[in-house]
């Protein structure tokens, strides 16, 4: 054998697996580290802030070129307070640009490079050159599916009789923003009843939030809460038909685990059920199907579901624990591994085995190159976690990033 030849076999065996290797050279992904944001593209990891002040997960634009971040800094206008500033960094030329001073709940338009935030109930967006009111009384919203407007919503009041529900609208926004119209120009869309609920749960409709198209856009779903406090422990998971003449109830959520996602192309929604905070006990988070019109329940007796992610239409990764009551002490808490779920023939496969002490945790797949990533760390507060990356049933998996809190990974246009 040549010298040669041996070198190349000793190098070959040497250098990491060149699928996870590849994958890695072709994912884009924002992140938070130690409150600052982060990048990593190219196979390689870059700085992009220094504040330590950064929070929330970063949002890709749809072409992948520009990231949109929230940061805190000391206020312009009230002294010993604290203003949310929507930040968004351009790939290309490494810079940053500072969209609002104060904003909340920003999000990209899907067919341009346009922003629209929140700031005190007033919806603005940006052109990058200045801001526009577009609609006032917000409590929250969404692009229209092609960019031609938004899907409001306002909140419920207090009102002597009660607390009156929210309600829904839609506003259409053409090309000359400084012509439309603060107040008005809106269309009804659809007002909650003042209770909804599934059984004896029951809930005020106060807030409805997190609105999300299904892939063919006749759906809509959304989460309805109550007030502020009561919502840590029961929310309603609902949907409703685009032409807003089909509302539905479906299940019992809470904030704290993973949101509801529709499949990549077919009109069926996942989401982990169940009422009552984390804290309350490591129990009753089940993962559900809805594909209209029926539905069923995947999470087996005496485990919970923390989050998951769809492979494809049939295939789902979740982030499973054995059930168990809260602890003060964390060294307690249960340590989730990561399951596959074959949704028509509910197979159902364990396909990581973390090591002692850690647990697998918010997985998502990278859809341009079918493979999982996930967080693994300590526990489910731990913001000090790895980044790992495999094929979706786990196989070749390996750490990619450290020390990552949040991370959005850009999936392409």
């Amino acid at each position: 054998m040549s010298r040669l030849l041996i070198l190349m076999i000793v190098f070959s065996l040497l250098a990491p697996p060149t699928v996870a290797f590849g994958t890695a050279e072709k994912l884009q992904a924002g992140f938070i580290r130690d409150g600052d944001l982060w990048i990593f593209h190219n196979n390689e990891e870059e700085q992009i802030t220094s504040t330590g002040k950064v929070f929330a997960t970063p949002n890709w634009s749809k072409d992948g070129k520009w990231l949109l971040y929230q940061t805190e800094a000391p206020s312009e206008f009230h002294k010993n307070e604290q203003q949310v500033e929507v930040w968004a960094y351009q790939i290309e030329t490494k810079q940053s640009k500072k969209i609002f001073y104060d904003g909340y709940s920003p999000s990209w338009a899907p067919n341009k490079h346009v922003i629209a935030f929140n700031n005190k109930g007033i919806l603005n967006i940006s052109d990058f050159k200045k801001f526009y009111n577009i609609a006032t009384g917000v409590d929250d919203y969404a692009w229209l599916p092609d960019g031609s407007g938004f899907l409001l919503s306002s909140a419920g009041v207090l009102r002597p009789d009660g607390w009156s529900s929210a309600s829904l609208f839609k506003k259409k926004v053409n090309d000359q923003y400084e012509d439309i119209v603060l107040f008005g120009g809106v269309n009804h869309f659809f007002t909650l009843p003042k209770e909804i609920g599934i059984g004896e749960k029951q809930i005020i409709a106060v807030y409805a939030r997190d609105f999300s198209y299904s892939p063919s856009n006749k759906w809509i779903s959304f989460i309805v809460s109550p007030t502020a406090s009561w919502s840590m422990d029961s929310n309603m998971l609902c949907i409703i038909s685009s032409n807003g003449k089909d509302f539905e109830v479906l299940d019992e959520v809470i904030l704290g685990v993973g949101k509801p996602k529709w499949a990549p192309f077919s009109e069926t929604l996942a989401f982990i059920a169940g009422g009552g905070r984390i804290v309350f006990g490591f129990k009753d988070k089940d993962l559900k199907i809805r594909e209209m019109p029926v539905s069923g329940t995947y999470t087996p007796p005496n485990f919970a579901d923390l989050d998951f992610d769809w492979v494809n239409d049939k295939m789902i990764v979740t982030s499973r624990i054995e059930e168990r009551e809260w602890s003060n002490d964390f060294s307690e808490h249960p340590l989730p591994s990561l399951y596959s779920i074959n949704i028509e023939t509910n197979q159902q496969v364990d396909i990581t085995k973390p090591p002692k002490g850690y647990g697998d945790y918010q997985p998502q797949i990278f859809r341009p190159e079918e493979k999982l990533v996930w967080l693994r760390g300590t526990s489910i507060t731990d913001q000090d976690r790895t980044l790992w990356i495999a094929n979706p049933d786990g196989t070749e998996a390996s750490e990619l990033l450290k020390n990552v809190d949040a991370i959005e990974i850009y999936q392409g246009e």
